[in-house]
């Protein structure tokens, strides 16, 4: 049952259950990481064997069988994964930025120029749920910052074959290659490359303990999205809600995993207690019962403050991953809010909306890492290049401050290449006048 706390009784801190440490798993990833660099795709046929029970003959899925799985979709999912594929890229597109040129009377400019990342890896969870809604989400933006390359790595079934859904997924989001892997191995494939796996530039998308661990590894070998934990929810609602809503859209984060957690923040006790009951009543229908039980008694919590602003205060303290905000007139809240990965506005606005069909991305900082990391968009998927181009007569005008600010930092060699463009004999004459200056220190 989740626990009803008075706000201020106990820490905020305490709340929130923000890492998980597995014993052993650093060690073990990084020895994965290495038998995959020294033998190459040997050992990912054997650990798709350990881990996935999969005797694969290949690692790759062919455009052939992506096709098929395609074809055996049912019209009507086919049909809802379109329309969210629409409302991502109409989402994400408005995130598309240009570099940009400052000239100046002088003839001197420079800019930026934006490039879209060669190659990505993305990451698509298997086994215990298939998501073919995170390869919208992940490819998408991918395809139209202009990566040149998506390879996809999701986990396969003991058949050695992926979901359907998730093909299919893949076909309609243009993702250009997929592979039967997962897990720490996967994830080692994509950084370093293999015969079969071509390395990639990024690594993006959620994943097991294993696999964020394995993105923490190779970090710097390539670049990643986030250290991706488990999944959160907060609802700040008042007494206007309906106890039996508000207990569902928190079991919607609960049933992800056992280390999901679930916090309702209201100002109302009434609410509380019904929601409580409302939980319990519910997680006896669920079909992963088990997991989201687990998660409520060990994670959730049900805080009751005196106002809604406390709530939306105690709620930026926590930065979940989902903030929900169930109230008749949500858009005032709004402006108050600081650290939340993605906010829902209103009462008909359910966490759930997000993850598949609205737009907006479900790749989301955990952890309280929303209060300085934002969600997954085209900007993961491009880098930026800094130019200028000086004229002689621009640098000549100011080689003198760029050698007077080197000196200050005692950089000679920085001042000495501002200057010997302009006058070689100037140069000459500070380094004797230096040497000088040295000889007499010595006598």
């Amino acid at each position: 049952m989740m626990n009803i706390i008075r706000f201020g009784d106990v820490p905020l801190a305490s709340l929130l259950i923000r890492t998980v440490e597995k014993s052993g798993v650093t060690e073990a990833v990084r020895d994965i990481i290495a038998d995959v660099r020294a033998r190459g795709d040997e050992a990912l046929y054997e650990y798709a064997a350990k881990f996935d029970g999969a005797s694969l003959s290949a690692l790759e899925v062919t455009p052939a069988e992506l096709q098929a799985a395609y074809d055996r979709t049912d019209e009507a999912f086919l049909a809802v994964l379109e329309e969210a594929a629409a409302n991502i890229r109409a989402f994400h597109s408005r995130e598309k930025r240009e570099g940009f040129r400052i000239e100046r009377p002088d003839g001197t400019y420079m800019g930026m120029k934006v490039t879209p990342i060669e190659n990505v890896g993305l990451c698509v969870p298997g086994h215990t749920a298939a998501y073919p809604s995170t390869v919208l989400m992940t490819a998408i933006p991918a395809k139209l910052a202009g990566c040149r390359q998506l390879v996809m790595i999701s986990p396969p079934g003991p058949d050695g074959t992926q979901p359907d859904a998730i093909l299919a997924a893949a076909k309609i989001a243009g993702v250009d290659r997929v592979f039967r892997l997962g897990g720490a191995h996967g994830v080692a494939a994509l950084a370093y490359g293999t015969a079969s796996v071509p390395r990639v530039d990024k690594i993006v998308g959620p994943g097991s303990a294993w696999v964020a661990e394995a993105k923490r590894q190779v970090f710097g070998r390539v670049d990643i999205d986030m250290i991706a934990g488990p999944s959160e929810i907060l609802v700040v609602a008042d007494d206007t809600n309906d106890p039996a809503v508000v207990a569902a859209d928190l079991l919607s984060q609960a049933e992800h995993d056992v280390l999901a957690t679930a916090i309702l923040i209201t100002d109302s006790m009434a609410l509380a207690e019904g929601v409580q009951a409302e939980v319990e009543r519910q997680l006896s229908l669920l079909p992963r019962e088990a997991i989201a039980r687990a998660s409520v008694e060990n994670n959730g919590r049900i805080i009751v403050t005196d106002d809604l602003p406390a709530a939306i205060e105690a709620a930026n303290a926590l930065a979940p991953e989902h903030l929900e905000i169930c109230v008749d007139d949500p858009a005032p809240y709004l402006d108050l809010v600081r650290n939340a990965g993605s906010v829902f506005l209103g009462k008909y606005c359910p966490e759930a909306l997000g993850d598949y069909l609205a737009g907006p991305n479900h790749t989301l900082p955990t952890a309280g890492a929303a209060r300085f990391s934002s969600p997954l968009g085209v900007d993961d998927f491009i880098k930026t290049t800094q130019y200028t181009c000086f004229t002689r007569e621009a640098l000549e005008s100011v080689s003198g401050d760029i050698a007077l600010f080197a000196r200050r930092e005692h950089l000679e060699a920085h001042a000495r290449s501002a200057l010997v463009r302009f006058d070689r004999d100037a140069v000459a004459r500070e380094a004797a006048a230096q040497e000088s200056v040295k000889r007499e220190a010595v006598t």
